[in-house]
């Protein structure tokens, strides 16, 4: 049986002080991956890798305010990204790949927050989400045509809330499934005036 990956796509509703606050959450997030490719350029010297990445964010959370205002998870999952950067360019540099090696580069407008297990919680109907750290995010509803009754919480794994062009914001959902068949992506969007993306919220959910 094959593990499948399913992203459920949705579009998000709330204030514009929440939008502010899912903004600043976005920062905190790039602020962490930079932190941790200068952190691992300037330690040459010593083994840094992806564990080691995840034991800095604590750091920087005792560092940082505006970090540690972050869900732990999803300050973790900032460092994965950086060491998803490094490791590909080491795996490129051990296959001997002509031409640029894909050196890691410091983010400069990132555009989205990822939480894993904890930090949000949805609503008994799967009609809104609140998320829960010290970001001020808050509840938002969810806008979309996809049923999240039919899934366990337990299934879903990641949840991503993402800042697209015209300042729309989607939730991403990360299911995982036992099908026998490949990763699918499901998005749901509705239309703004002018042809803009409406705001949304993306959901990534494990089947």
């Amino acid at each position: 049986m094959v593990h499948a990956m399913i992203v459920y796509e949705f579009k998000v509703k709330g204030k514009d002080k929440q939008y502010q606050a899912i903004d600043e959450a976005i920062r905190t997030s790039q602020f962490i991956q930079n932190k941790c490719l200068r952190y691992w350029m300037d330690n040459k010297d010593i083994k840094v890798d992806k564990y080691a990445l995840n034991k800095y964010c604590a750091v920087l959370a005792t560092e940082f305010p505006f970090a540690n205002e972050l869900n732990s998870m999803a300050r973790q999952s900032a460092a994965e990204r950086s060491w998803s950067a490094i490791a590909r360019f080491y795996d490129n540099c051990k296959k001997n790949i002509k031409g640029k090696k894909g050196f890691p580069k410091f983010k400069k407008n990132c555009r989205s927050v990822e939480y894993k297990s904890s930090g949000w919680k949805l609503s008994e109907t799967r009609k809104a989400i609140t998320f829960s750290d010290r970001k001020g995010i808050g509840t938002l509803k969810l806008k979309g045509t996809y049923d999240l009754n039919y899934y366990d919480i337990k299934q879903i794994k990641r949840v991503r809330l993402v800042r697209q062009r015209y300042q729309c914001r989607y939730q991403h959902f990360q299911v995982r499934t036992q099908y026998g068949r490949a990763y699918r992506n499901s998005r749901a969007q509705e239309i703004c005036p002018l042809g803009r993306l409406a705001p949304a919220c993306c959901l990534t959910a494990s089947l």
